[in-house]
């Protein structure tokens, strides 16, 4: 090893292909089910809501999928991200554990979401569709979206979370920028939006489950219209594994493997894009790292959630998706790290946790800023506070190394930065953040809400 404290890789070294964990998985995942029938879906009945060839994608098999050259060109923007090792941080804390980041604020948006948002984009531009509708939680997802659209020429509208809209005006600024339309949900240009508003009022703090419906409705009712979503399905954590193929060529570079690789979850794409690469050899037992996933105590999808079929959406509009959830139902507490308030974890991240291939965690909005201020402080970058939550669990087991004095290599994501999520760093300096955890009354409530789904066919 180097005393190297940011490892690079060429322009030329981008991957080439995504990594798809299903080739390596014993079996295979539950297919998605029709929400009317609850019969397993095929591809040819999910059209009317995403091209072709992602659907494709969420159901292949082989090992590796090929990246078009055109997504590849706009990847160039940003990619590789760097791999840097945290020396401030390793010293102030003490530790014999040799930390290090891979940081995925460098993108155009500031997170790790143009991953998937360039090639959903691309794909659905090449289908002959003019228009695409999503959510977003903290306005990382619609941001990214909307600069994907304006890279290949395809109009975005975007149904943002109530709370996260009205906490974030310069995020919405950015989605407008680049040529997206910004809609506060609960909106009243839905069906479910104007109900949601009749039963909660307009000032609503909204779901991601609720914003979701609103976008599906939309496009189901136009058929130039498609639908992207940012997380949970199978081809968004399939794009976003160049980040763990980077990053398992940098531990080259470094002369280092990770023993432990964490990631914030909230509907799980990060944790799929840094994990599975590394999970890969865990599988094949050539390697035993640690993969850990670190979600909010007020919306505790993996730590406290069931294993069961449920809706992507608030509506039930979505297929139904074997996942670790709260219950689509679900109304989340305000917290800051707008992107993990999701009822529901990725089917693939739910079912590897199923096989108990990764570990799960759950931390409170205080420990986490904490943990993001020091950050800022020893490694100069402001997280996001959705990556706040991995570095607190970092933080956690740095200490654990420096009471057992076990030299551990740990390696932990920082999806992006938190330029335009001041306001979250500012309530925690102030004493206003006040921390949250789902109660069982609520939990129970939430769950007994849950479809009834007969069959576990596959």
């Amino acid at each position: 090893m180097d005393d190297r404290v940011k490892y690079m890789l060429d322009e030329s070294e981008i991957p080439t292909r995504w990594y798809n964990i299903i080739a390596d998985l014993p079996e295979r995942p539950p297919r998605p089910r029709h929400p009317k029938t609850h019969k397993p879906l095929d591809a040819s009945e999910m059209t009317s809501l995403s091209a072709n060839e992602l659907l494709r994608q969420d159901g292949a098999t082989e090992r590796w999928i090929e990246i078009p050259d055109d997504v590849r060109s706009v990847y160039r923007l940003w990619r590789p991200s760097p791999l840097y090792r945290a020396r401030g941080l390793e010293k102030v804390l003490g530790t014999p554990a040799r930390i290090y980041y891979k940081y995925e604020g460098v993108s155009p948006t500031g997170s790790h979401k143009p991953n998937t948002a360039v090639p959903q984009v691309y794909y659905n531009k090449q289908q002959g569709i003019t228009r695409l509708t999503t959510e977003t939680g903290a306005g990382q997802w619609g941001t990214a979206l909307a600069f994907a659209c304006a890279q290949f020429g395809v109009q975005c509208e975007i149904w943002w979370t109530g709370i996260s809209y009205d906490q974030k005006p310069y995020r919405k600024m950015i989605m407008e920028a680049f040529g997206g339309t910004v809609h506060r949900s609960p909106s009243p240009l839905t069906d479910v939006g104007r109900r949601a508003q009749e039963q909660e009022g307009a000032n609503s703090p909204g779901s991601i489950g609720l914003a979701v419906s609103e976008a599906v409705e939309v496009a189901l009712a136009d058929d130039n219209t498609g639908y992207a979503l940012g997380s949970a399905a199978g081809h968004v954590l399939l794009h976003q594994t160049v980040i763990g193929e980077e990053a398992l060529a940098q531990f080259t570079l470094a002369e280092d493997y990770p023993d432990v690789v964490i990631s914030c979850v909230g509907g799980g794409s990060s944790l799929g894009g840094v994990g599975f690469p590394f999970l890969r050899d865990k599988i094949t037992g050539k390697r035993d790292t640690r993969v850990i996933a670190v979600e909010p105590t007020a919306c505790p999808a993996l730590t406290r959630g069931r294993y069961a079929w449920d809706f992507g959406d608030m509506e039930g509009l979505t297929p139904l998706m074997k996942m670790y959830t709260v219950g689509h139902a679900f109304v989340p507490e305000s917290i800051h790290a707008g992107g993990l308030r999701y009822h529901g974890m990725a089917p693939l991240v739910s079912y590897t946790h199923h096989m108990g291939l990764t570990e799960a965690v759950a931390k409170a909005q205080n420990e986490c800023f904490a943990a993001g201020m020091l950050f800022a402080r020893t490694e100069g970058i402001v997280a996001a506070p959705e990556s706040t939550h991995a570095l607190a669990s970092l933080v956690e087991e740095a200490k654990r190394c420096a009471e057992t004095g076990e030299e551990k290599a740990i390696l932990v994501l920082v999806t992006g930065h938190a330029h335009f999520d001041l306001a979250a760093y500012d309530a925690y300096v102030s004493g206003a953040l006040h921390d949250t955890e789902l109660t069982d009354e609520q939990l129970e409530k939430f769950l007994t809400q849950l479809p009834d789904v007969k069959e576990d066919a596959r």
